[in-house]
């Protein structure tokens, strides 16, 4: 169904440490720790004193938070309730930041997507992140109709959250909307309405 090949798809080469970097600034969901967890054991401790993490614990219990913040010790985590609470937090944190500070981004699609974008709008370039993909293959959609976000789309097609067409999920990735794209796939019969199937989960 899906068109192979396409060049906006993002590429995840991993996380690695930036022995230069004044400070290092990374963002992770609960999937994401482990690629952390790694860098932190890849990197030393003078990585780690300038290192520090906003974990999205967003359906996490207070429990499993405590043991995902002891699993990243001695890096400082701040934990967010939401990934929209995390980039609130990263906006913040990037407005008054200074020259050195190194972004990294690890978890889902969406997660690294937002954190790219944040970076993006505060002068970061895109290409510079250090980004590694864990978890939930899930994707954050526009509907190129109504210019709508559908969140956390696992099937192909699926219904547009906003005007309720049945969307095509492409490929095709836009980094300044940190979304894929998503376009009707029985405009000229909508009687036809393919059965949605698991493909990004």
């Amino acid at each position: 169904m899906l068109v192979s090949g396409i060049k906006s798809r993002p590429v995840y080469p991993g996380l690695s440490p930036d022995p230069n970097a004044r400070r290092n600034l990374i963002v992770c969901d609960r999937a994401g720790a482990e690629a952390v967890v790694e860098l932190v054991a890849l990197a030393g401790e003078d990585f780690v004193k300038r290192a520090s993490v906003i974990l999205v614990a967003d359906d996490a219990s207070s429990e499993e938070a405590a043991a995902l913040q002891k699993k990243l010790d001695p890096v400082h985590v701040e934990v967010a309730c939401s990934l929209d609470a995390a980039i609130a937090q990263l906006r913040e944190i990037l407005s008054g930041a200074s020259m050195g500070l190194r972004l990294y981004a690890a978890g889902s699609e969406p997660l690294i997507g937002s954190v790219v974008q944040a970076g993006a709008e505060n002068f970061i370039d895109p290409l510079s992140v250090r980004t590694e993909h864990r978890g939930s293959l899930m994707r954050r959609v526009q509907c190129v109709h109504c210019k709508g976000m559908t969140e956390n789309v696992v099937t192909n097609p699926v219904k547009c959250a906003h005007c309720g067409l049945l969307l095509l999920v492409r490929d095709h990735y836009s980094r300044r909307l940190a979304a894929f794209q998503g376009v009707c796939i029985n405009a000229e019969d909508p009687s036809d309405s393919p059965e949605p199937k698991v493909e990004f989960q």
